[in-house]
């Protein structure tokens, strides 16, 4: 080992060389074997980053993956695009026909009717309640739009209490065949009372005049209308062929309650409720456009509807305490209720009335697929007619109908 000496006073200091070059054999050992290291994977800033990248990547990516389309579709359905009108309406229609399947697959023992009205309108209530509290909004609206929120209720159960008594007094199919009219008694009303215009987005270009155009593009959607209806002529016309033979040969008939009123009565109820239920749809889209919230509609439906059921229960009909089952069947099927009125408040809000009125027509055709695809119905020629004209309207309707208003 080297070092150097310097001279003072017969001293050497050799301290200071010899520890540095002790330090420096040692940095050269530690050094050395990192380099051979080093040398063998050859790694760099890409190959060392991407294994520590990967990781995060997963982490980040796996909120995104729990998102389910369905959720997705749904949340896109409700925002408000071009179809959300469209597609709720499609998608409360869609609800109702499950109910019917669930209902047809579960059956449960007879229940009085005004308690199912009752125990349905209740969780309705409760759910629009809880839904109401849960985003913050008032119970009862805004002050100018109670009116309409009391006029919405009172439309909807005085429409609910006649097809009631429609369906106690007349064959179920007849009694389904009139209510069908609802579409077109909400399209007519809402041209009457809530004065809506159809437009197109380029109508300035015609040199006709505004209302001729007005008045040509009601009479296209009342023709899409009238298309679905005698698509669902078509379907019942075989069933109540049937029905008339039986009767006439006095076997027995689907009906709930056997009164002893005479048809025709039973006929103009069914039709107060499709004009009833009409009206109810244009209160639903002014109470749900004038709050911003469709569900307040639902909540106002449900609180006068719920009381009054209980007392035509008590009044009309001997309450029948369920068990379990039918408890449980009757309680998800409220459930599905509720979601159906909240979507068909929701598409009348952003949708007009004409044009999303002739998306319910869907449950019909449903209800006929279904039950040709199980084999349970003949796919007779009417039939099939009438599920083509249905499905013809509304595809025109889809296609058609999602224009901007110009306001």
């Amino acid at each position: 080992m080297a070092s150097v000496e310097m001279g003072d006073g017969g001293r050497n200091h050799d301290v200071e060389l010899v520890v540095s070059d002790a330090t420096a054999l040692t940095v050269a050992e530690e050094i050395t074997p990192l380099l051979t290291q080093g040398e063998k994977p050859k790694i760099n800033i890409f190959s060392v980053s991407y294994p520590r990248r990967r990781p995060r990547e997963q982490v980040i990516r796996v909120p995104e993956t729990e998102v389910s389309v369905f959720t997705q579709f749904i949340l896109w359905t409700w925002s408000g695009s071009k179809y959300s009108g469209l597609l709720c309406m499609a998608l409360s229609s869609t609800i109702y026909f499950v109910m019917e399947v669930l209902s047809d697959i579960f059956l449960v023992p007879s229940i009085p009717l005004f308690e199912t009205v009752f125990t349905r309108c209740t969780i309705i209530l409760i759910l629009s309640f809880l839904w109401l509290r849960r985003t913050g909004q008032p119970l009862f609206g805004p002050t100018h739009v109670r009116n309409l929120l009391v006029s919405r209720a009172i439309m909807g159960y005085l429409s609910l209490l006649s097809f009631i008594y429609s369906i106690q007094s007349l064959p179920l199919s007849q009694a389904i065949l009139l209510n069908f009219t609802t579409p077109i008694m909400a399209s007519i009303a809402a041209r009457i009372v809530l004065q809506e215009k159809l437009k197109i987005a380029d109508i300035g270009e015609l040199p006709i005049q505004s209302q001729e155009i007005t008045a040509l593009l009601f009479l296209i959607h009342l023709s899409g209308l009238a298309c679905s209806f005698f698509g669902v002529l078509f379907i019942f016309r075989s069933i109540l062929t049937t029905q008339g033979r039986l009767t006439e040969t006095g076997e027995r008939s689907n009906r709930y309650v056997v009164r002893g009123s005479h048809p025709i009565y039973a006929i103009l109820f069914g039709l107060f409720s499709s004009v009833t239920g009409g009206i109810s749809y244009c209160f639903v889209r002014a109470g749900a456009k004038a709050s911003d919230q469709p569900v307040i509609t639902v909540f106002s439906f449900g609180l006068l509807a719920s009381p009054a059921a209980a007392i035509c229960t008590f009044a009309f009909q001997d309450f029948l305490l369920p068990d379990l089952y039918s408890f449980l069947l009757t309680s998800v099927l409220g459930v599905l209720a509720f979601f159906a009125e909240v979507l068909l408040a929701r598409g009348l809000q952003l949708e007009k009335t004409s044009k999303v009125a002739n998306i319910q027509y869907i449950e019909a055709f449903l209800s006929q697929i279904w039950g040709i695809g199980l084999s349970r119905i003949l796919p007779s020629f009417g039939r099939l007619v009438g599920c083509f004209l249905i499905l013809v309207s509304v595809c025109c309707t889809a296609y058609f109908g999602p224009e901007k208003e110009m306001e």
